[in-house]
């Protein structure tokens, strides 16, 4: 008989961001695949949605009682996915994670950063305190080379830290038929062409929405295409897509799937397209799982660092996109009508094993902590 491991998770969830629901989801799924009976409880903005969602145990990210009982009670924390130690957002949220990771080492706790985008970290007083806590970590993966470099140029020299990938990456594809019957109702089934747009706001920057709804219309002109705006993060991507909606010409031609979906509801619907334009990163990491070419726009080196990785380059970044950049690349993909090349394909399975990699290490070093 032996002991059920318990862990505690640590990320931005509870928060209606499909991206990262995902990546719980994947996290969860991978431990479950591996290690069936382990206890988990999540560190969330929603603890009762969470709870619900995903079947685990959750506590409220600022109930610090209620974290200091999960990680003393707990095998493990695992700081991940997500961007988590940058300041790019606010360095409000970066000292708030490190605070975490510090107090499950008080607590003689194991941490592991688990598939994380590091950086950018630009802050003294910032890199110093994210150095101090990263070296205290039992074990660090992080999801592309460009963390990496980021982490050996903060001075985390140790523990060694392994590549592997974003961990919604190791999910399953899923069957397309639900996501149809999704698109069935807002009436954008059976197109010749469907193109899924994922778009948030960035800054204070608007010229990037009329480049987009151009490039939109364009796209229902030349291919007679259907355009379906897929929001990540709700509200805040339903606006921006509205705005981008609004600016179109062939508004006939396009909707907006305005609703919070589940993460195997959201890949069921991507499952669906010909193509995926996105601004999001885990909508371009969705297309990959469900083998649809995707086309990036950068407004973070995350999305540079992941389109590398499936053997891509962003369009552009957000400041400079134009609608005949967007084009272009879209025609890339079809040079002759009724040919499809997707060549991103070749990628995506190597990046699936290095996913699931991070749920065999961590579990790996749960077996050595408890042997000692």
């Amino acid at each position: 008989w032996r002991k059920m491991s318990k862990i505690v998770i640590s990320g931005y969830y509870g928060f209606c961001n499909a991206g990262d629901e995902a990546m719980l989801s994947a996290m969860i799924g991978a431990f479950w695949d591996l290690e069936p009976g382990i206890r988990i409880t999540v560190i969330s903005g929603n603890p009762k949605d969470t709870a619900e969602r995903h079947g685990v145990q959750a506590v409220h990210r600022f109930d610090l009682a209620g974290i200091a009982r999960a990680l003393r009670d707990a095998d493990m924390l695992i700081s991940g996915g997500g961007s988590l130690l940058q300041d790019v957002t606010s360095d409000r949220s970066l000292y708030y994670y490190l605070s975490i990771m510090w107090l499950a080492k008080k607590l003689g706790t194991p941490v592991m950063l688990y598939g994380q985008g590091i950086g950018p970290v630009g802050g003294s007083l910032a890199r110093r305190v994210t150095r101090r806590i990263c070296r205290q970590a039992d074990l660090i993966t992080v999801r592309d080379e460009g963390s990496k470099k980021e982490l050996l140029e903060l001075g985390v020299t140790r523990p060694e830290i392994t590549v592997t990938a974003d961990p919604v990456l190791g999910m399953h594809p899923v069957s397309p038929h639900a996501g149809r019957l999704v698109l069935r109702r807002y009436g954008m089934e059976g197109a010749k062409l469907l193109i899924g747009v994922a778009v948030r706001q960035w800054k204070n920057l608007s010229q990037y929405k009329r480049q987009m709804a151009e490039a939109a219309d364009e796209l229902i002109r030349r291919y007679q295409a259907r355009i379906v705006f897929l929001p990540m993060q709700i509200p805040d991507d339903v606006m921006v897509s509205r705005s981008i909606l609004q600016q179109m010409k062939e508004q006939k031609s396009a909707a907006i799937l305005s609703e919070r979906f589940s993460t195997t509801e959201f890949l069921s619907i991507v499952g669906n397209l010909d193509l995926l334009i996105g601004i999001r990163l885990h909508a371009l990491i969705f297309g990959a799982v469900m083998q649809v070419p995707v086309i990036g726009l950068s407004y973070d080196p995350k999305i540079e660092r992941f389109l590398a990785s499936i053997g891509e380059q962003p369009v552009t970044d957000l400041e400079s996109v134009t609608a005949q950049s967007v084009l272009e690349k879209v025609a890339s993909f079809w040079p002759e009508e009724g040919e499809r090349v997707n060549p991103q394909l070749a990628y995506t399975s190597r990046l699936r094993e290095q996913a699931f990699y991070n749920a065999e290490l961590a579990l790996a070093l749960l077996e050595r902590k408890k042997r000692r």
